[in-house]
């Protein structure tokens, strides 16, 4: 379609979500005169959601560790640079009422408009302009320097070009793969991309047995090679979510097992080689039943194992009754994809950039922040928490 008319500003940042907004306020406290291009009708709408609402905005306790990337040194510079601590001196400053729960993760007492109003808020007291329901067509290169953005109404050109377009989790709120398509245009390597905190879905005979339990969740460690988490599990008809699977997705590849420790803070073996040395007469059925819900031991345990007296077993069937509940190797199917999942894992290669200022080595003005880059959080605020920092550290540039 023909370009109507033409514009310019200092910088576009394509994508209004929460690392788009915080690259513009901070471009914009500049003095650079700043637009952002969205094609939703409504800027942060995976802000608006997340947490059920109230938006897990940050995490008391964050480090690089928390993140997985093909480069895992290069988020260190923007954590570093612009903290967990400086953003909730943003929240304070604009008396925003938080908490925090498990694992130091702080949520609006409200509602997720706060933030979302917060930032709002600070791009019109800078002068950002935010154009919505705006598609953007294409992007190019201009012969002079910078670039320019076609839209069907217009050919806007800025100097910098920031890309905050996110992954592809939730396509349902308007998740797409433009920003990796701008990538590969300039030359640069986008990682493959899976779907990462996301529950998993279950072979067809584990799926006839477990879907039995849905609505049971259990605390568990579930450990995946060298990577385990202690969190909730929680079975589905589907197959496997609750907070220790969506962490543990991440790292899970289709084809591989996880093994799952239904009661990481006993030692079984002791507890049922003691109750049996003191002659227990009590089944091993009503004795687990004290630990773990009756239809969980039912689906892992046989009839014949659980009918046995404690008193009765030997100690290769109290291993293997130990082994069922806190080794229990289990193979999913598949992640339920990006329909459900809270983050893409994979994108744009950070070696690409530099850690400092987001933009690219090879082409100058061009940046790109937040989720479309191969940086992925844990669940627990750590996400967003990378949003802010890589925002703000190429706000600082653009």
């Amino acid at each position: 379609m023909t370009d109507h008319y033409q514009s310019s500003v200092d910088v576009i940042i394509i994508g209004a979500g929460a690392s788009g907004l915080m690259c513009a306020i901070e471009a914009a406290k500049r003095g650079r005169k700043v637009r952002v291009l969205d094609h939703a009708n409504k800027a942060g709408k995976k802000i608006l959601m997340s947490g059920g609402g109230r938006c897990n905005f940050t995490n008391y306790h964050v480090d690089a560790d928390n993140y997985l990337s093909h480069n895992p040194h290069f988020c260190k510079s923007a954590l570093k640079r612009f903290s967990q601590w400086d953003f909730l001196a943003l929240v304070q400053l604009y008396r925003i009422p938080f908490h925090e729960r498990l694992h130091g993760q702080l949520f609006c007492d409200d509602s997720a408009k706060d933030i979302l109003n917060m930032l709002l808020s600070e791009c019109r007291q800078f002068g950002v302009t935010i154009s919505l329901q705006t598609p953007i067509e294409r992007v190019s290169a201009d012969a002079g320097g910078g670039f320019a953005v076609h839209t069907p109404s217009a050919k806007q050109h800025c100097q910098s070009l920031v890309v905050a377009t996110g992954g592809l989790s939730i396509p349902k709120m308007g998740a797409t793969p433009f920003g990796y398509r701008i990538a590969e245009q300039f030359g640069i390597k986008v990682w493959p991309t899976r779907a990462g905190l996301v529950p998993l879905t279950l072979h067809p005979d584990d799926k006839q047995i477990f879907s039995a339990l849905t609505g049971i969740a259990v605390p568990c460690e579930v450990t995946y090679q060298r990577h385990s988490f202690k969190e909730n599990l929680l079975f589905t008809h589907r197959g496997l979510s609750g907070p220790a699977v969506l962490q543990i997705s991440s790292y899970w590849r289709p084809g591989d097992v996880l093994t799952i420790n239904l009661l990481p803070e006993h030692n079984l073996l002791r507890m049922l080689k003691q109750r049996r040395n003191q002659g227990n007469k009590v089944k091993v059925r009503n004795w687990l039943s004290d630990y773990l819900p009756k239809r969980l031991i039912q689906a892992l345990l046989s009839e014949s194992s659980l009918e046995m007296l404690l008193a009765d077993c030997s100690d290769k069937q109290l291993q293997h009754i130990v082994d069922s509940l806190q080794a229990w190797r289990i193979k999913p199917n598949a992640s339920e994809g990006y329909r459900t999942a809270e983050v893409t894992v994979g994108g744009v290669d950070c070696d690409a950039l530099s850690s400092r200022t987001l933009e690219c080595l090879q082409v100058p003005g061009l940046y790109f922040i937040g989720e479309v880059l191969d940086v992925t959080g844990w669940l627990g605020g750590y996400n967003f928490q990378w949003a802010w920092s890589s925002g703000w550290c190429a706000g600082q540039y653009a």
